[in-house]
């Protein structure tokens, strides 16, 4: 009988480890969310020991398992739905069949996972982009990207501009029905990332006549120089998305040598020659107060400059767009932001919105005080819909 009861008490135990998790009281549905985020933490922890035992990288099992929720690109009465390639990089099209006498507008959409996992196919991003398409009466264009660990950056940048630079020629916007004038780039998480960063890239680009009319991130991770932030420190424990899973995302993005992840976990793997990036980073002088207040800035720790020599990506600015200069900032279109409360990722959003607007760039900031990372990736959540309906009516609106 004690056997049997010393069983059961260690399985209730670890039921309860990976079932209940402290969440905010603002939370909607917090039981809903850990039920959710469950087999998530479960998974990572079974991958993380595989890895462990040298058989898999952990990211390859996150593909792997992702696999199964993909959806194939399937019509309906609405829309029809494609998969092409635009410079050999493969495309989701979304099309309404409703006939328009105008042009349409078109969202050129980046999907999320850290640079590591995801594609347009998973089911929450083939509904965000049905119903994009359905309700703005827009082409969609869902991009893939080759991904980390096999493939490291700049590849995933240049995929992805690639892709974008196709698109907006005359020919292939003139196929698509589409106005050169009403074009937004839009992601979420590293698509955000993306997103923000060949957006600036396109902006110098003499060669592209045909520029963004808006950008739209939703909560974009924008910078990994300074992995210390507030949001960093309340939110590291947080579902979905852990300040350790963000910096594993991170360091897999630029290589697979886990001693880039180690230094940016400690906060210490920028080089003292580079100490002037911090200025675009600073969230002492770029979070308002409220977001600053109860934490104390710790002036950067340098570390060693072997890394950023190795994997000098880390600094590039087609990484992290906050490190772009003001006067690279000052001619972005019209931004929208989506940050969420209880997100690692909160203050680089908050601070991209500071700078834009200190750069004179008209910026749309929707700050979700009950949101989490990955929130709009869960359409079985209230909240899905909520960030869901504010991003497509603001689409619809200024696009």
């Amino acid at each position: 009988m004690g056997r049997k009861l010393l069983y059961l008490l260690t399985v209730g135990v670890c039921v309860a480890y990976y079932i209940y998790m402290p969440l905010p009281d603002n939370f909607e549905e917090p039981w809903r969310l850990m039920l959710i985020s469950t087999p998530m933490k479960i998974f990572l922890h079974l991958a993380s020991f595989v890895e462990f035992l040298g058989l898999y990288h952990v990211m390859d099992s996150f593909a792997l398992i992702m696999a199964f929720v993909e959806v194939p690109p399937t019509s309906d009465e609405n829309v029809t739905v494609t998969e092409t390639k635009f410079d050999n990089v493969p495309v989701r099209v979304y099309v309404p069949k409703r006939k328009l006498d105008a042009q349409r507008r078109a969202v050129f959409y980046i999907h999320g996972g850290g640079w590591c996992v995801g594609s347009a196919a998973l089911g929450n991003y083939d509904l965000l982009s049905r119903w994009t398409a359905e309700r703005l009466d827009a082409v969609v264009v869902s991009v893939n990207y080759r991904l980390a660990p096999k493939y490291h950056f700049p590849v995933q940048f240049e995929d992805v501009y690639n892709a974008l630079r196709w698109f907006l020629r005359k020919t292939v916007l003139e196929s698509y029905g589409v106005n050169p004038e009403r074009i937004c780039v839009s992601g979420d998480s590293a698509g955000g990332n993306l997103a923000a960063a060949v957006t600036q890239q396109l902006l110098g680009d003499p060669e592209v006549k045909t520029k963004a009319k808006i950008q739209a991130l939703i909560y974009p991770a924008l910078q990994p120089l300074d992995l210390d932030s507030p949001s960093h420190r309340e939110n590291a424990q947080m579902p979905i998305l852990s300040k350790a899973l963000m910096v594993r995302f991170w360091s897999e993005y630029f290589t697979t040598d886990r001693m880039l992840e180690k230094a940016m976990l400690s906060n210490r793997h920028v080089p003292e020659e580079y100490s002037h990036l911090f200025k675009f980073v600073n969230w002492s002088s770029l979070l308002p107060e409220r977001f600053r207040k109860g934490h104390v800035y710790n002036n950067p720790i340098y570390g060693s400059p072997e890394l950023s020599q190795k994997y000098p990506g880390f600094l590039d600015v087609r990484a992290a767009p906050l490190l772009a200069d003001d006067s690279k900032l000052h001619g972005l279109p019209l931004t929208y932001v989506l940050t969420c409360q209880y997100d690692v990722l909160r203050d680089d959003g908050i601070m991209y919105v500071t700078r834009l607007r200190n750069a004179g760039v008209q910026v749309t900031h929707n700050h979700v005080e009950d949101g989490f990372h990955g929130a709009s990736s869960f359409p079985e959540l209230k909240i899905f819909h909520r960030l869901t309906d504010h991003y497509i009516n603001w689409l619809k609106k200024n696009l």
